[in-house]
């Protein structure tokens, strides 16, 4: 039976962003540890870890998001491994987050000038120390940007989870819709909900990256090594 729409349907668009937001934060920081394995794997393993993670990020780069969450959710269940839409969903997000923000690590630990590897060799510092005190305070620097940047992309992705039968945002939606007919008024206010999720988040990557271009701050690691770089080299 089709009804009005009223403010108890605006209410469950707005539980259901609670959903969405989770699904993001959850995506999101899973995202940021394994990126961090892939871009370290992809700058500094062997060969072996090189090519596996390279095979890693081609993999999920490659095939839609969309395809993944299906080979997840469908096919696990398929070989008798039950994974509800929650799951299925937090879990493809995440190794779809990685593979991106993974190259995006990888970008700008590869972006830190050789002279830092060097020097930092030359005082003696093994590969872990040159790692944690010279290479990621730079690399950190200039990967907040795109990083903050790419939380949007996610965001906007965690829409896909709909098709599991996953109630975020755009699932309660066409919920809502269904028994409202009302599609230009609810998914206006959804674009209006998304819009009010991504932008702040959209301009803060933006005030990054000006910031980034006008100089920035350095790392304290990196004014030590100026200062003083044998007290580095005697603290690994």
């Amino acid at each position: 039976m089709i009804r009005d729409f009223s403010s108890a349907d605006l209410l469950i668009l707005l539980r259901a962003t609670q959903w969405t937001v989770a699904l993001s934060a959850v995506a999101f920081l899973g995202g940021l540890v394994m990126a961090l394995v892939i871009a370290l794997m992809r700058t500094a393993g062997g060969r072996l870890p090189r090519m596996v993670s390279a095979a890693y990020v081609e993999l999920f780069q490659g095939t839609p998001l969309l395809m993944q969450l299906f080979m997840l959710f469908f096919g696990a269940n398929i070989l008798g491994l039950p994974v509800s839409a929650w799951s299925a969903a937090a879990i493809g997000l995440t190794l779809y987050t990685s593979a991106f923000l993974g190259e995006i690590w990888r970008g700008c630990i590869e972006a830190v000038p050789r002279g830092q590897w060097d020097a930092a060799r030359a005082l003696g510092l093994r590969y872990p120390h040159q790692i944690v005190l010279i290479v990621i305070p730079q690399a950190l620097r200039l990967a907040t940007p795109p990083t903050v940047g790419f939380l949007v992309q996610v965001i906007k992705s965690t829409s896909l989870a709909s098709i599991l039968g996953f109630v975020e945002l755009t699932r309660a939606a066409q919920l809502v819709n269904n028994i409202t007919f009302r599609p230009l008024l609810v998914f206006s206010i959804v674009s209006v909900i998304y819009f009010m999720l991504c932008w702040p988040l959209s301009y803060l990557s933006r005030r990054l990256e000006a910031r980034l271009a006008a100089g920035g701050v350095r790392s304290p690691q990196l004014e030590a090594l100026d200062q003083d770089p044998l007290r580095i080299a005697d603290s690994r």
